[in-house]
């Protein structure tokens, strides 16, 4: 909400003042409808029949459920029903109906499918009543007697337990074979570094809870508010799980108050409102409490082991990468953690490997840049470590060992500017000043320390649908059933619609948030500008071919002789290129050949052949400035320079907004946050704001972002890459590479909390 803030605020260029272009600084075109209230998010919607549900969870972490007494639940004023195994609406059986567009390979949670407790916290019951408090209040009532199983939460006491996991995870690429003999060369060479890496479980907690609200029609038809990284994924799983025919489905998710990846499957409060409005034929709401939002997906606990070996003037021999996180007992999910550490450095061997190990915890979840934000750090850490053994600067022994092509595979990148990236950064923070030696600054009762690192983000993209109406009267709207969860869709897509067509940004409108528009990814991975993006672009191209057709079968026109090549839209005008006098509005080019309107539709498809020929990333280099009280081994970051190569930066503000917002999460994921297990009940702790503790604006200090210029048509025919998880990758190696300069005490586990600071 800050940043939103400070958005409308800025002296900037807002929406309504006219033409834009690519990389205009636009202020949100959704942003005084949040900041107003106007904009209404999943649990905002009603009905005159709408009724309540509150969940009931487990209390064990694995068992089986005896009995579940709801008398006294259902004797409270306003309960309608209790929805158990034992009385639900019917479902489908096989595993297979559960999987949404984003499910890793096993069988998914099957909310209230039978008796078995698979997790602490397990929905096992929902309270339906006329009113929220009473359902509330009914759910406490709710008495369920367990028979108790053995259960294991422990990722660190089973480690020899991992396994290679399923592969059939969309978008998981498992580590690439071995290159070259990276044992002996580690052992060959004169300067090495061995080094263990704990990062703990992180919970998205996006500020708005996960809720759905079903209105129920008089024909039976659901329409569907959902907390959603994707409409059409949740419409997908109702559909399939319930049996029933798309049509018969409408989701909607037009505003989402964050999400960071816990919105990419649906969750379970979604198939539990869905189950209370078929049973009682009406409208329902089911909303999940802050310490509920902790029952479900999260960043999963990872153990690493990094080894790197270098020869004394810095060049890199071997590069060895382990890593082992957790999975649940039902699917193997899996990230990339470990393949970034065969991309970023050049290397003759190279060795990569990963395992998951199976645990009685709910399937881990994709959190912002999942995998990258662990397996780069680890690597960006002992990068550091390796600089002083070999008494270098971080930054020089980073560009010794550039790499111009993909280490692994040889492959070009598509475009690389991670170079300037490191000069830009460098100079905008004054890296050419950092004394060599830890513990060298200070000032007052604090250390100083600068440390940096590298980051790196894959740059994809997927297929999608758009449709564009042209109006009489010069509107245009454009629609795809894309997601905006606070990463600023809505005016991307409208200024890239608006600079194609030459209109003011006024005059265009992009719908999104309804999984009956045409077809989008789910907005997840930093894909949506390039791959949405690039359907809008597309989309109003053909627009603009009609546009010009019509022109040309008007007498006296002076398009009659012209090629489409010479047409350029401006003004609200078609004109051609130098030749002013010869220009048409847009309306009136309607208007005399009697149209009301002009439509379009596009389909996206990647350009997969070519692309594939390519290694796709945007690159990062992170700079910080940290203060330490070793006395009470609290840690201030001062400064943070990021400089970002991601393409051609298609909206100015928000995109910058966008790296504001990893770098906080990643000084966040540094100092702050993690999520406590007690293993003897098999449940997290600290499932609150209260002790799972996050940066707040007091923790935030001067945070500079710099674009670095970069235009990728392998990428996106925008030349645009995506900017939403580039932000928080490497931020939280260059805290604790800046803590280290700063005190000369290694910690090589997140966060880094005072007492880490404070011990030998």
């Amino acid at each position: 909400m800050t940043d939103l803030i400070e958005e409308l605020k800025a002296p900037t260029a807002d929406a309504g003042t006219g033409e834009v272009h690519i990389g205009a600084a636009v202020s949100r075109i959704d942003g005084r409808a949040k900041v107003t209230g106007e904009a209404l998010y999943a649990a905002e919607h009603v009905a005159d029949d709408l009724c309540h549900g509150v969940v009931v969870n487990s209390t064990i972490p694995k068992g089986r459920i005896v009995r579940i007494d709801d008398a006294a639940a259902l004797a409270v004023p306003g309960v309608i029903r209790v929805i158990t195994h034992a009385n639900r609406p019917k479902t489908r059986a096989f595993g297979v109906f559960y999987k949404d567009m984003t499910a890793p390979g096993g069988t998914p949670f099957k909310p209230l499918r039978d008796d078995q407790i698979l997790y602490s916290g397990q929905p096992i019951a929902l309270v339906l009543a006329e009113t929220f408090e009473a359902a509330r209040y009914a759910a406490s009532l709710v008495e369920v007697e367990y028979e108790r199983e053995p259960h294991d939460t422990n990722l660190m006491t089973n480690l020899d337990r991992g396994h290679e996991p399923s592969r059939m995870k969309a978008g998981y690429s498992p580590p690439p074979d071995e290159k070259g003999d990276a044992a002996a060369a580690f052992d060959a060479a004169p300067v090495k570094i061995d080094a263990e890496y704990y990062s703990g479980v992180e919970h998205h907690n996006p500020m708005e809870l996960f809720a759905s609200t079903v209105i129920r029609g008089k024909d039976g038809h659901l329409t569907i508010y959902d907390k959603t990284q994707s409409s059409q994924n949740s419409r997908w799983y109702v559909s399939h799980v319930f049996g029933l025919s798309k049509s018969k489905v409408t989701v909607r998710n037009p505003y989402v108050g964050g999400a960071f990846g816990s919105g990419l499957r649906p969750q379970y409060q979604l198939p539990l409102a869905v189950m209370g409005a078929l049973a009682l034929e009406r409208s329902v709401r089911v909303v999940l409490t802050r310490q509920q939002m902790f029952t479900f997906g999260h960043r999963p606990e990872t153990w690493q082991r990094v080894k790197l070996a270098a020869e004394r003037d810095g060049s890199l021999r071997s590069i060895s990468h382990e890593a082992v996180a957790e999975t649940s007992r039902i699917e193997d999910y899996t990230e990339v953690v470990v393949n970034w550490s065969g991309q970023l450095y050049t290397c003759d061997n190279i060795k990569l490997g990963y395992k998951v190990v199976d645990l009685d915890q709910f399937t881990p979840l994709d959190m912002r840049a999942p995998g990258a934000a662990h397996g780069v750090h680890a690597l960006e850490v002992a990068m550091d470590e390796l600089s002083y053994e070999l008494q270098m600067d971080p930054l020089a022994l980073r560009l010794k060992n550039y790499a111009e092509r993909n280490p692994m595979d040889d492959l070009p990148y598509s475009t690389k500017a991670l170079r300037a990236c490191y000069e830009q950064g460098a100079e905008r923070f004054g890296w050419s000043r950092r004394p060599l030696a830890p513990r060298s600054m200070r000032e007052g009762n604090e250390l100083v320390g600068w440390g940096m690192a590298t980051g790196t983000w894959d740059a994809m993209q997927m297929f999608a649908r758009a449709s564009a109406v042209l109006h009489a009267d010069g509107r245009l709207v454009v629609s795809s059933a894309a997601t905006d969860i606070g990463t600023g869709t809505y005016t991307a897509m409208s200024i890239i619609a608006a600079t194609a067509m030459g209109l003011p940004l006024e005059k265009v409108t992009f719908q999104l948030g309804d999984s009956t528009l045409p077809v989008a990814p789910i907005e997840g991975g930093s894909s949506h500008v390039a791959t949405v993006g690039s359907a809008v672009e597309g989309v109003c191209e053909k627009l603009q071919k009609r546009l010009f057709k019509l022109a040309k079968s008007l007498r006296d026109s002076g398009f009659d002789k012209a090629r489409f090549a010479d047409v350029r839209f401006a003004g609200g005008r078609m004109s051609l290129a130098g030749t002013p006098s010869t220009s048409i509005p847009l309306e009136d080019l309607l208007a005399v050949a009697g149209k009301d309107r002009l439509e379009e539709k596009y389909l996206m498809l990647p350009s997969v052949l070519n692309q594939k020929k390519y290694v796709r990333a945007v690159h990062s280099a992170v700079f910080c400035e940290v203060r330490v009280d070793e006395t009470f081994g609290t840690v201030r970051v001062t400064r943070v320079v990021s400089a970002i190569a991601a393409g051609r930066i298609i909206s100015g503000k928000t995109a910058r907004s966008q790296i504001t917002g990893g770098i906080v999460w990643g000084v966040s994921q540094a100092l702050h946050e993690e999520t406590h297990s007690d293993h003897r009940f098999g449940r997290f702790m600290n499932h609150d704001f209260a002790e799972y503790h996050v940066a707040v604006n007091a923790d935030i200090h001067d945070i500079d972002v710099i674009f670095v210029e970069e235009d990728d048509r392998v990428v996106s025919r925008l030349g645009a890459k995506g900017v939403g998880e580039i932000g928080i990758v490497g931020t939280a190696a260059a805290v604790c590479n800046a803590i280290y300069h700063a005190t000369g005490k290694r910690v090589r586990s997140t966060p880094i909390t005072p007492d880490k600071v404070m011990l030998p």
